[in-house]
């Protein structure tokens, strides 16, 4: 709790060392400008691309433009650390160093070590209550093999796929390519552990899976072919964690972008790539349905505070889950606090919720009996 104050110190944690380094400040901004002011005290603490931890200006952050192409941290900043062992507290380095306490964190990081599990299992160690899932559930969200597994295994939907491993594919890569030829095209090739559509191919011809398969590997050692579907809709649900937890209102994205799909140009650099609608124009049926698949898969992957779950909704009129995000974005134009504005949680309710729920599961954590006896 601050000083002098009754106000919880909320430590903003963004940026990180992943592709998505940029969609985070921008998801950074959106959580501090909906942040209640007369609860909380942001620290803002933003982690530079070479994996420095350094203290942030919230007016600086504000103040930057709202297109990824456009942001970036203050490099000049003091350095902060956050200790393995529970102080409840930052330090801080340089000509003074101290402690700087904090009550939660916020994480908003996006991608590989920050919405993996990497950085949840520090803030374990460290004893400070977070939003989001722990290191099981936000671990098994990041990978999209391991993710596809669990809900195969729970009895969802999902399209046919193979995952492909980087030692595999340089040494037999006319047998992967054979065996990917079971796949129905148009295939999807992503990199198993990433998200923002970063580092995704769209393939309409089988000669050039294998340059697909190989810009995937550019950002991770395990990639993922997916059968695709002929123009489906791609429907998504926001769950809000709790007991019970909430599954809102579904929405659509409409893809206008010349990708021909959701794509990374589509959704932060083309400002007339997509459409969204929300709600979607679905049946009531249909509508239930995909709320009833979200809260599953929230299920299914252990996931806890919050997580946006993406389905397609082909011409049959049948649902299949895509994937969870369990850190979703934050930006302006993100489909998680749109989705739960309109199922009635605004923006300072929904930052608020989540905190609230950080601190009780944090609560419940420390309450664990640590001694057989």
């Amino acid at each position: 709790m601050a000083l002098g104050t009754s106000k919880l110190r909320v430590a903003i944690l963004f940026g990180g060392r992943s592709a998505e380094h940029e969609i985070s400040l921008l998801s950074a901004r959106f959580v501090l400008e909906s942040l209640d002011r007369e609860r909380y005290e942001p620290v803002l603490v933003g982690i530079d691309k070479a994996g420095r931890w350094l203290l942030q200006d919230g007016a600086r952050l504000l103040a930057q433009a709202r297109d990824p192409r456009h942001v970036a941290l203050d490099g000049s900043t003091l350095p902060v650390l956050l200790p393995a062992h529970p102080t409840g507290a930052l330090t801080t380095s340089g000509p003074s160093p101290g402690t700087l306490p904090i009550d939660v964190v916020f994480p908003v990081l996006h991608g590989p070590l920050g919405e993996d599990g990497s950085v949840q299992g520090l803030l374990e160690l460290a004893g400070v209550p977070y939003v989001g899932s722990g290191v099981l559930g936000s671990a098994v969200g990041m990978d999209k093999d391991v993710m596809k597994r669990l809900l195969l295994a729970a009895g969802l939907p999902v399209l046919p796929y193979r995952a492909v491993k980087r030692g595999r594919w340089e040494r037999e890569r006319a047998a992967v390519l054979g065996e990917l030829d079971a796949l129905a095209l148009p295939l999807f090739v992503k990199p198993a552990n990433l998200g923002s559509s970063v580092g995704v191919s769209r393939v309409k011809e089988r000669a050039v899976l294998g340059a697909a398969i190989a810009a995937a590997f550019e950002y991770d050692d395990k990639v993922v072919v997916e059968a695709g579907l002929e123009r489906p809709r791609e429907i998504e649900c926001a769950v809000l964690g709790g007991e019970p937890p909430l599954a809102s209102i579904p929405g659509e994205i409409v893809v206008e972008h010349a990708d021909g799909f959701y794509s990374y140009a589509a959704k932060y650099l083309d400002e007339h790539g997509t459409t969204t609608k929300i709600p979607a124009a679905l049946l009531e049926p249909d509508s239930a349905e995909a709320r009833r698949l979200a809260l599953a898969t929230f299920d299914a992957l252990e996931a806890e505070g919050l997580g946006r779950v993406d389905l397609f909704f082909d011409r049959d009129g049948r649902f299949w889950v895509n994937e969870i995000n369990t850190l979703p974005g934050f930006t302006s134009i993100s489909m998680f606090p749109k989705l739960m504005q309109a199922s009635g949680v605004d923006a300072r309710t929904l930052v608020t919720r989540l905190i609230e729920d950080a601190l009780e599961r944090g609560k419940r954590r420390a309450a664990r009996r640590t001694t057989a006896e």
